[in-house]
């Protein structure tokens, strides 16, 4: 099995709703999508992909939907007030956690026929979630 990762920086803001601890309010991250591809077999220039067009793919749909955006729960609190401010947000129907923001990527990229097999969110330095298929 052959396997390559593109890692992806950037920037985003989010809350978590029924959550007690201190990311309960907006707040934002330096985040890094780590997308991990793997094939059994390489094309015929000798490749699983091309990082280039790991890049061309995800990496604009992340600029385009995540970076420097607040990512929140579709009926979060906040959202209208933000709305009315004109801040650029991405509603999920789920918690924006970082096993959620990976497991949407991964999904982007899988629906992009991608041979993805797991997608990381590094919201810290220190702090990741993965979602594998």
């Amino acid at each position: 099995m052959f396997r390559v990762t593109r890692e992806i920086d950037f920037c985003y803001g989010h809350r978590l709703l029924n959550y007690a601890g201190k990311c309960r309010y907006l707040h934002g991250h330096n985040g890094t999508a780590v997308i991990v591809i793997e094939a059994p077999s390489l094309d015929d220039r000798g490749m699983v992909l091309d990082f280039s067009d790991i890049k061309r793919v995800v990496s604009n749909w992340i600029d385009e939907h995540l970076d420097h955006r607040m990512i929140l729960h579709r009926d979060d609190p906040a959202r209208g007030a933000l709305e009315k401010l004109g801040e650029p947000l991405f509603l999920l129907d789920v918690n924006p956690t970082a096993e959620n923001i990976a497991r949407l990527i991964f999904d982007y990229a899988f629906t992009q026929g991608f041979p993805v097999v797991e997608c990381s969110l590094w919201e810290t330095p220190h702090c990741y979630a993965t979602y594998r298929a």
